[in-house]
């Protein structure tokens, strides 16, 4: 762009705007169409030409299924910030901070209570900008907080799953969340009360190993990666072929590991409809 400096006059130049946001437009990870951002929103981080569903903000995703965006956000627990004091080649509390600063949340999951089709409900959602997902001791807090609440309220639970696994900053306090929260959803079903579990892209690790498979109902959304293990790390082990779509949604849905496999864009209806059957029972 030399030329266009050189030959057009300053005062000419400072009325030409070259600064674009770099957040104006996306680029959608399976047609390679770009979206206006706007556009993206709008059709809840969802591609209108593929309907590729895109990691979704814990704020929207509140807002999308509880009654008029209205909700009141639990209190996050109080946990110990970096319990082994563990250093790779950075400090685990400075990994923290740079994921704090980069999405903007202060831990990988949050909680709300409110009404979806006027049943009170609490509802927990991950968050896997932050270090994936990642289920460490917070994870664990959280989601048992979270189940005292709906006990006490007497209302279901429901949890978006998204994570990449257990935290290994964290160590045996990251594996020890799978059974603490294993054991309070347990509590919950003797209270006799729901718990729904919705899939997101991904659910993997030692969250798909506990608490994110013993929903009284899946849901999932569609195409997303739900596994323990993944299909490359499985294919390298066992060297064969692996069945096409496998450990995807469509695929457990089809094996009955998933209920329902449904657009984000219906999640609110289906769920208002599961409640109010579950409400009357």
């Amino acid at each position: 762009m030399n030329w266009f400096s050189k030959l057009v006059p300053p005062k000419i130049k400072s009325l030409i705007k070259t600064d674009v946001p770099d957040n104006l437009w996306v680029k959608c990870e399976s047609c390679e169409q770009m979206i206006f951002h706007k556009d993206l929103e709008t059709n809840l981080f969802t591609c209108k030409y593929c309907n590729y569903h895109f990691r979704m903000p814990v704020k929207d995703r509140f807002n999308s299924i509880f009654d008029h965006k209205t909700y009141h956000l639990l209190t996050p627990p109080t946990v110990k910030i970096d319990p082994l004091n563990f250093k790779d080649t950075k400090k685990y509390v400075d990994r923290l901070k740079s994921a704090k600063a980069s999405s903007g949340a202060e831990e990988a999951i949050s909680s709300a209570i409110g009404t979806i089709g006027s049943c009170q409900t609490v509802v927990s959602v991950m968050n896997f900008d932050f270090i994936g997902g990642s289920m460490g001791t917070f994870i664990g807090e959280e989601i048992i907080s979270a189940i005292e609440c709906a006990i006490k309220n007497k209302t279901p639970y429901i949890i978006f799953t998204a994570s990449g696994g257990a935290r290994m900053q964290e160590g045996i306090l990251s594996l020890m969340q799978m059974p603490r929260t294993a054991m309070y959803v347990n509590k919950l079903k003797k209270e006799g009360l729901p718990y729904i579990v919705v899939h997101t892209n991904p659910t993997t690790g030692g969250v798909s190993a506990s608490f994110g498979m013993l929903g009284d109902i899946h849901i999932a959304e569609p195409n997303c990666l739900i596994c323990f293990a993944g299909p490359r790390v499985i294919k390298g082990t066992i060297k064969q072929e692996l069945p096409e779509g496998f450990q995807k949604a469509e695929y457990l849905k089809d094996h009955g590991m998933v209920d329902l496999v449904i657009h984000r864009k219906d999640i609110k209806m289906y769920l208002e409809k599961i409640l109010k059957i579950l409400k009357s029972k």
